[in-house]
C-alpha cells in the first residue's frame, strides 16, 4: 500500500500528540524522522495517511500502538561506557564506599541498558557478590525489552575497558558472531522498569546516585524544571546527580549544588 506524504497539519497532530505523551517538542527538522520511523506501521496496519494513524492510535483498544508510536519517536543514541569521566569519579565514589552498604544508583533514562550495565559492571568491581542492585527506567518498552535482553552489538562497547567487556561479557558465535550478551551475573542486578519522567516519581528505596544524562536537552526550561523536582524526590540528601556535559541546572533548579561540569549533589527537599 502506497502511503501519502506527511502533511503539515498532521505533522503538527503528530508532534502534539508526541509531546502529550512523552513531554518532548519535536524540531521542525524532525519531519522527514517522523515521517520515515512511522511509515512502516502504517504499511503494517494497511493504512494510507498519517491522518488515519492519529485516528487509529486515539481510538479506546489501541494503547499498545500508541505505546508502539511513542517508541520510535523516541531517540535512543547509548553506548557502553560514555561519557568516561563520569564513569572515573564513579569508580572512585564507589571505593570509597567499599565497607559500606552499596548505594542505590538509578539510570533514570536509559534507553536499551547499555549505562545501567556499564553502572553495573563497576559495582560489581566494587561489592562483588554482597547485596546492590541498579535500577534502569525509560519511557520505550521496546528499549526496556532490549535492555532485559541484554544483547548488543561489539561496537557499542568500543568505549567500555577491556578487562570489564572481558569478564563481565560474553562473545557472540555463529549467527550472534559480532555481538556480545551482557552476563547473567550481571544483569541479575539490574531492574528495568517503564517510568515516565514527566510524572511524579517514588522509589520503594531512595536512590543514592541518579543518572539523567542526555535527557534534558530535548525538553524547554520548564519541562526540565519538572523533571527534576520529579526525580528528586526519589534522592537522597547529599545524593549524587549526572546529567550530560551539554545540559546545566543553572535557573533550571535549586535544590542541587554543582560539583563538576555535569555532576551535582543534591541539597535535601525543599521544605
Amino acid at each position: 500500500m502506497q502511503v501519502e506524504l506527511i502533511s503539515n497539519i498532521e505533522f503538527d497532530q503528530i508532534r502534539r500528540f508526541f509531546q502529550q505523551e512523552s513531554g518532548i517538542c519535536l524540531a521542525d527538522t524532525k519531519r522527514s524522522l517522523v515521517s520515515g520511523r512511522l511509515a512502516g506501521r502504517l504499511r503494517a496496519l494497511k493504512l494510507d495517511s498519517f491522518n488515519a494513524y492519529l485516528s487509529y492510535i486515539a481510538k479506546q483498544g489501541n494503547e499498545l500502538e500508541r505505546q508502539m508510536a511513542v517508541d520510535l519517536l523516541t531517540t535512543n543514541e547509548t553506548y557502553f561506557y560514555r561519557e568516561p569521566k563520569h564513569f572515573a569519579f564513579l569508580e572512585k565514589v564507589l571505593a570509597e564506599k567499599q565497607g559500606e552498604k552499596a548505594p542505590l544508583i538509578w539510570s533514570a533514562a536509559c534507553s536499551s541498558g547499555e549505562e545501567p550495565y556499564t553502572i553495573a559492571m563497576l559495582m560489581a568491581e566494587v561489592f562483588g557478590s554482597r547485596p546492590w542492585q541498579v535500577l534502569g527506567s525509560d519511557i520505550s518498552m521496546r528499549m526496556l525489552e532490549s535492555g532485559r535482553t541484554g544483547l548488543y552489538p561489539l561496537s557499542r562497547a568500543k568505549e567500555l575497558p577491556t578487562h570489564l567487556l572481558k569478564k563481565y561479557c560474553l562473545k557472540g558465535h555463529g549467527d550472534f558472531d559480532g555481538y556480545l550478551l551482557v552476563d547473567d551475573k550481571i544483569k541479575q542486578h539490574v531492574q528495568f522498569a517503564q517510568r515516565n519522567l514527566m510524572e511524579p516519581q517514588q522509589l520503594d528505596t531512595k536512590a543514592d546516585i541518579i543518572f539523567l544524562r542526555n535527557v534534558l536537552i530535548y525538553f524547554d526550561n520548564k519541562t526540565k524544571t519538572q523533571i527534576i523536582n520529579n526525580i528528586s524526590r526519589c534522592l537522597n540528601p547529599n545524593g549524587l546527580l549526572f546529567i550530560g556535559h551539554s545540559e546545566s541546572l543553572h535557573g533550571i533548579s535549586e535544590q542541587f549544588t554543582a560539583l563538576k561540569p555535569a555532576l551535582y549533589r543534591f541539597k535535601g527537599a525543599r521544605s
